[in-house]
């Protein structure tokens, strides 16, 4: 058992090096986020360790940015990670009903949505060492590139470190324009997001309300009206 063990942990540093990789370079440009927050070194890399998850620790960089309350951080997180619930929840089923409950545990805390899919992939069941393989190599790509990021972003000229902050701009471009480009429902949340956003910013009544708790709001009206006149067909997300 513990060579069979052995070898998907090696596995899966294999299979997560790639996303090793890529993770280095987009947390790059989220440690100059998290820099421009006000956070340090070991500050941004201790976020990034605990919370694995680009989309949530730039909105939690951007709250932090905006001197939002506790209250408004915990909010945001909940909302934009709640994604890694459903996660584990599918991921679960892959794994064996008798497995102790602490390798669902640190699973749990390890979901990532491209750690995922390569897991989701795996036939049968899921050896959670092949998973724990991943890991080692993917979330300390994750933190060193958060580190870098901050620490060449206190060197580097501002000029620079904003032109490379555009960055993380490219990454969330890249993850919304495929799936806009397929499904027009999808395109037409995108622009009407960004259209309620501009809008709320801008309006007297409420443009009082912090960046933060904007977000928040939108994300959860708009992803509720979307859910109740779009709802995805079962069998056409099984697709």
């Amino acid at each position: 058992m513990k060579q069979e063990n052995a070898a998907w942990f090696r596995k899966g540093i294999t299979n997560g090096t790639p996303i090793a990789l890529g993770y280095l370079a987009v947390a790059f440009t989220l440690g100059i986020a998290a820099r421009d927050a006000g956070l340090d070194e070991w500050q941004g890399a201790v976020a990034s360790v605990t919370t694995v998850a680009s989309a949530g620790e730039f909105a939690g960089f951007q709250v932090i940015a905006a001197g939002a309350s506790y209250v408004e951080m915990a909010v945001m997180m909940l909302v934009i990670n709640a994604r890694y619930m459903l996660m584990s929840c599918s991921l679960s089923q892959k794994l064996d009903p008798d497995l102790p409950f602490f390798h669902r545990l640190l699973i749990g805390w390890g979901i990532t949505d491209e750690m995922f899919g390569v897991a989701s992939s795996v036939p049968d069941s899921l050896n959670p060492w092949y998973y724990y393989g991943m890991m080692a190599i993917s979330i300390p790509g994750w933190t060193i590139g958060t580190f870098v990021g901050i620490a060449v972003g206190n060197i580097l000229p501002v000029h620079v470190t904003n032109a490379l902050g555009v960055g993380l701009y490219g990454m969330f471009l890249a993850i919304i324009i495929p799936p806009a480009r397929k499904n027009r429902v999808i395109a037409g949340l995108v622009a009407v997001s960004m259209l309620a956003s501009f809008a709320m910013a801008k309006l007297p009544l409420v443009s009082g309300i912090s960046s933060g708790m904007r977000t928040i709001i939108l994300t959860v009206v708009i992803a509720g009206i979307a859910a109740v006149l779009f709802p995805v067909k079962e069998e056409q997300h099984a697709a």
